[in-house]
């Protein structure tokens, strides 16, 4: 799946950056709790492969809060009024007459407020690892101390993304590397220590158990019974006070939503939107991968205009799958003007990649092409693994009216017929080392 397009919702002066991605259920609002950046999410593989999960059964509507990612920054403490509102903003903006909000962490309440205050809106509601009360007080003991958030904010103040014991709790011990590099370029990038010492006073002030009982909608409660941050209680309190609320406790002991087993988050999300979950066993197949993608689409687009870009779109859709039948080819995944497909040999990819080529230069449209051959799996209509996000690599790499391929596929076709020159060795993201590969002679 390409990397959504980033729009703004306005909500009095102050711009909410959000994307929507998919189209096949209910619309669903993810709010990322903690510190988030709606396109350095993609970023990474596991929270890639989460997002394009969910994407895959509901129209996933993705917003960064006030004071985070691309949202405008804070100047003062935000209300949770103000959140509650955002999240308005952005599901008109949407276009979205009625969701189910996903709200973790620090988002949880906003969440809680807005199901209890606009129903009308709310079709939904799932909360993972959130809580009701940001301070502790005799009538909620859970909460975090008054010198707990004092540490807090000192930590901020001397540590705010750099590595630091005081995130030792966020992930497991197998995370430190690339995904911990991650994280803290996302904790720099996605909001300054300021923000984040606005959003620790909003969110230690912050009370909504007036507001639980007063929850008519649907709702599903996760949290990870050793979290060490939110306390699995926070969870308990609030299930159980939430009429109907559906409890899942989840193993593991990480704080962030992304540092633990997050494809079982996935899983019970899509359950409870839809009545199923596609995740228990997939299908493991060895298959070619095949990602096709637009080459300078954007300043195409603009030069063409809205109409006349989408009928070139249509067009461009019709041929490839066109020359998808007539290769054996399935198409998996279609996002805006790029394809994913699989075929059962390299050969028949190859030659369903050159027709695709000729066939859509007709119509004057440049496209990039990778290929590789891995072992996927299928889960319904979906396929992931390795081998798609490897596919997906080297297709970044071709350039306009070229077939790249991996050493993988370009051994399998030894002595084929099919020629191949050295493209060099390449880093691609996410993976380690270097990857050499090959581009398909005319």
């Amino acid at each position: 799946m390409n990397r959504p397009q980033t729009a703004y919702a306005w909500n009095e002066g102050t711009a909410i950056a959000y994307q929507i991605v998919g189209a096949a259920g209910p619309d669903l609002l993810f709010i990322p709790g903690s510190v988030t950046h709606v396109e350095m999410l993609w970023e990474e593989p596991r929270v890639r492969r989460f997002l394009t999960h969910v994407a895959g059964f509901s129209r996933l509507i993705l917003m960064d809060p006030r004071g985070l990612g691309l949202s405008d920054r804070l100047t003062e403490v935000p209300t949770l009024e103000e959140r509650v509102a955002d999240l308005l903003a952005v599901l008109d903006a949407a276009g979205s007459e009625s969701a189910t909000l996903f709200g973790n962490s620090d988002t949880g309440p906003a969440c809680i407020a807005a199901a209890a205050l606009h129903p009308e809106r709310v079709a939904g509601l799932i909360l993972c690892g959130t809580f009701a009360k940001g301070e502790w007080s005799e009538d909620y003991p859970i909460g975090t101390t008054v010198e707990q958030w004092d540490a807090f904010r000192q930590w901020v103040k001397d540590e705010w993304g750099k590595t630091s014991p005081f995130h030792d709790s966020a992930w497991s011990e197998s995370d430190e590397g690339a995904f911990s590099q991650w994280w803290y370029a996302m904790m720099r990038q996605g909001a300054s220590p300021r923000a984040v010492l606005l959003l620790g006073e909003m969110t230690q002030g912050v009370d909504v158990r007036p507001f639980l009982s007063r929850v008519a909608v649907p709702t599903l409660v996760m949290h990870r019974g050793g979290d060490t941050v939110n306390s699995v209680d926070h969870g308990r309190y609030i299930v159980e006070r939430i009429p109907g609320a559906r409890w899942v406790e989840l193993p593991g002991d990480e704080f962030a939503l992304w540092g633990g087993d997050i494809d079982a988050i996935a899983d019970e999300i899509e359950e409870f939107l839809t009545g199923r979950r596609g995740g228990a066993e997939p299908t493991r197949v060895v298959a070619t991968v095949m990602f096709t993608d637009v080459v300078g689409s954007t300043e195409r687009a603009r030069v063409l205009g809205d109409r006349a870009w989408t009928d070139l779109i249509e067009a461009h859709h019709s041929r490839v799958r066109a020359e998808l039948r007539r290769f054996g080819g399935r198409e998996v995944d279609t996002a805006g003007d790029g394809f994913l497909a699989t075929f059962e040999s390299p050969t028949s990819a190859i030659r369903c990649a050159r027709a695709v080529l000729s066939s859509i230069g007709e119509i004057g449209v440049d496209l990039r092409i990778g290929l590789h051959t891995g072992e996927c799996e299928v889960v319904g209509d979906r396929l992931r693994g390795l081998a798609v996000h490897i596919g997906a690599r080297v297709a970044s790499k071709a350039g306009a009216g070229e077939i790249l391929v991996s050493h993988t596929v370009r051994d399998l076709l030894a002595g084929s017929g099919i020629e191949f020159d050295d493209h060099g060795a390449h880093g691609l993201k996410g993976l380690p080392g270097e990857w050499r590969l090959y581009a398909v002679k005319n």
